[in-house]
């Protein structure tokens, strides 16, 4: 059995440049989904967020079923400081998206760290959808940006404008990833795409999140 490290974002709101409040948290189908996968391949999950503060479900992602099914994972509610956090105690990290990262692990120093350990020891790094907004800080191990070169995926530019909040966003996922060098592939709207990249797996968006999970069960058999 691994154990494979969920780090989730803090925030319950993002700020857009309006000045508005925009509330958002993790999205709930990318946390549950690989959750669900990797701990019927026989893996454990354990969760960090920013400060060790609880995370919540962004209330737009919970479907039937789903507050009461986040409810029951252990640890969940109560996860580990990120700053405390040794990626060698890990063997593969895995990143969850909604806006909460935009707001958080896109800034994190302690998240950019996790990431830059985690690929120079060789072990497996996935993100899905927004969750990518954590490897804009991180760096490789000549100081340039890990993205840089990678092939990877995420939540396209399309996608947040159809969502609406493409024109205030103080950032945009897809943009910001291609600026550091990476080249984004992205497909259709709402389409499942995942990408391995070496240990790096990127999904685009939450009908991604299952295949991505499975793409991190392979690596890590």
């Amino acid at each position: 059995m691994s154990s494979v490290l969920f780090v989730v974002t803090g925030a319950r709101t993002w700020t857009l440049t309006d000045g508005t409040e925009h509330p958002t948290g993790y999205w709930a189908e990318e946390l549950l989904a690989p959750y669900r996968l990797l701990t019927a391949a026989g893996h454990e999950v354990v969760f960090t967020t920013p400060g060790g503060v609880e995370p919540v479900a962004d209330a737009g992602s919970l479907g039937d079923g789903d507050a009461a099914a986040l409810a029951q994972i252990p640890g969940l509610s109560t996860p580990l400081v990120l700053a405390d956090v040794d990626a060698a105690d890990y063997a593969a990290v895995y990143y969850p998206g909604g806006h909460g990262p935009m707001q958080d692990l896109a800034v994190d120093a302690d998240s950019a760290a996790l990431i830059s350990a985690t690929v120079a020891a060789g072990h497996p790094l996935a993100a899905v959808c927004h969750g990518l907004a954590a490897l804009l800080p991180a760096l490789d191990s000549t100081g340039e940006p890990l993205v840089a070169g990678r092939r990877i995926t995420g939540f396209s530019d399309e996608e947040e404008r159809i969502g609406g909040l493409a024109d205030r966003a103080p950032f945009l996922l897809e943009t910001s990833l291609r600026d550091l060098g990476a080249d984004v592939d992205v497909t259709d709207p709402w389409s499942d795409h995942t990408i391995v990249d070496g240990q790096l797996i990127t999904g685009q968006n939450p009908q991604s999140s299952a295949s991505a999970a499975r793409a991190l069960i392979a690596a890590l058999a």
